[in-house]
């Protein structure tokens, strides 16, 4: 099972970034597909899921309206848009698969990618 994140970057603030994460080695049907982040210092957070196969979203409350967690099962891939970036969005940016809850719980995932920086200047 691979989950392979990509899409990081260094942008201003106000700007906007794409995160994908392309799953592979299972089906996810079944599965919540979910985005944290975690900063120097701090504990991972959750910032996105969504489920693979209806399709409903979730997001913290620090990034509703700005982020939008969508998927492509034609292409296995989970994408994360990011618009109106702040600096205090720095960090990085992990996928993650789970089929436990509450999924908003990093230690309930099963599967996971390796990160992805996102870099967000002032």
């Amino acid at each position: 099972v691979q989950l392979q994140a990509s899409g990081g970057g260094l942008v201003q603030a106000g700007g906007s970034l794409r995160l994908s994460c392309v799953a592979s080695g299972r089906t996810f049907s079944s599965y919540v597909m979910g985005w944290f982040r975690q900063a120097p210092g701090k504990e991972r957070e959750f910032v996105s899921a969504v489920s693979w196969r209806v399709g409903t979203t979730y997001y913290a409350d620090s990034v509703k309206g700005r982020f939008t967690i969508s998927r492509d099962n034609t292409k296995n891939t989970v994408y994360l848009q990011m618009n109106s970036l702040k600096p205090e969005d720095t960090a990085v940016y992990y996928c993650a698969a789970t089929r436990n809850f509450p999924f908003v719980v990093a230690d309930r995932y099963d599967y996971w990618g390796q990160g992805t920086q996102v870099t967000v200047s002032s």
